[in-house]
């Protein structure tokens, strides 16, 4: 560990907000504390300040003399942030704080999320709206809730709660790159109902274990062949359940819907002649899977241990439906893009399974930069699982966003960023999903770009942030404030 310490990081201004949000509880869903912050942050300073009922928060603030001509510029983040702690790691995400941690160039956290996603966002917006040194137009700093599960708080803003006609997302993981478009999504639920069923005398129960995968964000990192906690652990189960008399007393595996699932389990029971079979199955397996992935899943773990018994089980019939529909669902890169080069343009992540009262649920996301592709991957995912005899329900979903490569305020980002670094940055359109799609239906006038620092990791404890790259953001940013167009 270097012996820097978060005090030294720069900009000071920038890093001191980021600190302050970091003591804030805000998990999707909850971040009324953080909403009181932000409005309290405005109103003691004078700038107008509103908050909608969905908790979105708007904060004004006028142009510097000489700049009252330029359009008006929306700095856009989102407040919640995916809580997701190591195995282990004791943290209450609605009451602790997180802990910061310098290592070498990168920020990270202590066993948990770091929150740069998109708390370094609002932290840029916050050293905006307080720093008299940058000259700008009018400016509008927009925060909205609950954009990880489902971008709910762009979804409920309604019309006339902004007013800019440049919009600025600052929700981006890799400075030098320009984004100006990305892929909409929609969630599947499916849920198998199952009976009790109970297991019989002279059985062998065990625990089996998938953890320490990589992760990663469902949408950024679904093109790494990150391997799926959820279908590695079913490939050894179905292959178990087809080949012993095998019971499935429980199962789970991952846990946002937007977040490639890092580990996964279940208990099970075979007959105690088979236990020593099993363990080698298991062991074969375990030596297989490491091979396929050896280059990219390095610290992942395969652990089977013997467990008390457990008296009932899910029924026979209902257990083989279900692996065999979680092996056949389609997960990963489902198309390529054909427009352009090395972009996603549809796929998907079996994001969770969950076990409990007489239900199996399983969580899928579906990203598409095509309406079409969506809604076919969709199908796809649906089918397999009505086919297996589970009830299936399909999100609305949201929008993605279609590039403008004419847009006049890219122009300006493309221009300052080569004045300040004498490069050109890279103009990419993106797989995750932004708030932008859905700004672009209340808002059809709107011109947007999205662009941040580098991070990597997000949605996974391994979330961390390289320092170098905020302050060479945060210098492109002031420049393409500076050089806001005349209305």
């Amino acid at each position: 560990m270097t012996k820097m310490k978060t005090e030294d990081l720069k900009p000071a201004a920038l890093f001191g907000y980021f600190k302050e949000i970091c003591a804030i509880p805000r998990p999707s869903k909850h971040e009324e504390k953080m909403t009181a912050y932000l409005k309290a942050f405005g109103e003691s300073r004078g700038l107008a300040t509103k908050v909608d009922e969905a908790g979105n928060v708007v904060i004004s603030k006028p142009a510097t003399p000489g700049m009252e001509n330029r359009k008006t510029i929306i700095l856009q983040s989102h407040m919640d942030m995916v809580c997701e702690s190591n195995k282990g790691v004791n943290h209450d995400f609605l009451s602790d704080p997180i802990r910061l941690v310098v290592d070498g160039e990168w920020l990270k956290a202590d066993g948990t999320t770091l929150g740069a996603d998109n708390g370094i966002g609002v932290a840029a917006a916050l050293a905006v709206l307080t720093d008299e040194t940058i000259k700008h137009g009018p400016i509008e700093c927009v925060f909205t809730v609950d954009e990880e599960t489902g971008l709910t708080g762009a979804n409920a803003m309604q019309g006339g709660f902004m007013n800019g006609d440049i919009l600025l997302n600052l929700d981006s993981e890799d400075e030098g790159e320009i984004f100006i478009g990305c892929a909409g999504g929609v969630r599947t639920d499916a849920t198998f109902k199952y009976s009790e069923v109970s297991v019989p005398e002279g059985y062998f129960h065990f625990k089996v274990t998938v953890n320490n995968l990589l992760g990663g964000h469902s949408g950024d990192d679904i093109n790494k062949g990150h391997a799926n906690a959820n279908k590695v652990l079913n490939r050894f189960l179905l292959t178990a359940a087809e080949k012993y008399d095998l019971y499935l007393t429980y199962i789970e595996g991952g846990n946002k819907h937007n977040a490639i699932p890092r580990e996964a389990c279940a208990l099970c029971a075979v007959p105690m002649k088979d236990k020593e079979s099993v363990r080698v199955d298991f062991n074969v397996f375990a030596s297989e899977v490491e091979a396929e992935y050896a280059a990219i899943e390095t610290k992942a773990q395969f652990i089977m241990e013997s467990t008390d018994a457990t008296s009932t089980a899910m029924d026979k019939d209902t257990m083989l439906r279900l692996l065999r529909a979680l092996h056949g669902v389609f997960n990963g890169v489902f198309a390529m893009s054909n427009d352009v080069p090395g972009l996603v343009e549809t796929s998907s992540n079996l994001a969770s399974v969950r076990m409990a009262d007489g239900e199996v649920r399983i969580v899928l996301s579906q990203r598409s930069s095509a309406a079409s592709g969506k809604k076919d991957v969709a199908d796809s995912v649906r089918a397999v699982f009505e086919l297996a005899g589970a009830e299936v329900e399909v999100g609305e979903g949201y929008p993605g966003w279609k590039p403008n490569a004419k847009s006049e305020i890219l122009q300006i980002a493309i221009a300052t960023y080569k004045q300040l670094f004498d490069k050109e940055p890279k103009v990419k359109a993106i797989h995750a999903g932004l708030e932008c799609g859905l700004f672009l239906e209340k808002y059809p006038h709107l011109d947007m770009i999205s662009f941040g620092p580098t991070m990597r990791g997000v949605h996974s404890p391994d979330e961390r942030l390289l320092i170098p790259t905020v302050a060479l953001w945060w210098q492109h940013l002031v420049a393409v404030l500076e050089a806001a167009p005349v209305k």
